[in-house]
């Protein structure tokens, strides 16, 4: 399963199910992009394989935890330069929706590096296309959880 984190478009998602994911699972909070996302989810015939959750990062986290919810592969794009990236980290490594084979994608721009503690997470590859730079990282779980 998929978690889109600040899905936008729900393009990275949408993405994915293309590729055989499955199911997905986008969190964003503006009305206008989730809006988006369930046309482009429709257009893409894509509709009855996904869960758009209309909230604010964080707390779907939360939610996400809750609900017992736990993902393969989780995709994340937040704003850039807003310090999303280290609160959103955070958050993952308290509420553990992942498991250990799991990877985690942040886009992000080459001005605002990962956090030089990850928590629970080890940097595994970068790529840079100009100035965004795609990490690739993966938990590191202990294998008494």
């Amino acid at each position: 399963m998929v978690l889109d984190l600040f899905a936008g478009t729900g393009n990275l998602g949408i993405e994915a199910l293309s590729r055989g994911a499955k199911r997905a699972l986008f969190v964003e909070k503006g009305r206008q992009a989730v809006r988006l996302i369930q046309k482009n989810l429709l257009q893409c015939g894509m509709e009855g394989r996904s869960e758009i959750l209309p909230k604010d990062v964080h707390r779907a986290i939360g939610i996400l935890r809750q609900r017992g919810e736990s993902f393969d592969l989780i995709l994340m794009d937040p704003p850039y330069e807003k310090g999303l990236i280290q609160e959103t980290l955070m958050k993952l490594s308290s509420e553990r929706i992942y498991q250990e084979d799991s990877i985690l994608i942040i886009e992000h721009n080459r001005r605002e590096p990962l956090p030089h503690v990850i928590a629970e997470w080890s940097l595994i590859r970068q790529q840079r296309i100009g100035d965004t730079v795609i990490s690739f990282l993966k938990p590191r779980l202990s294998t008494k959880e």
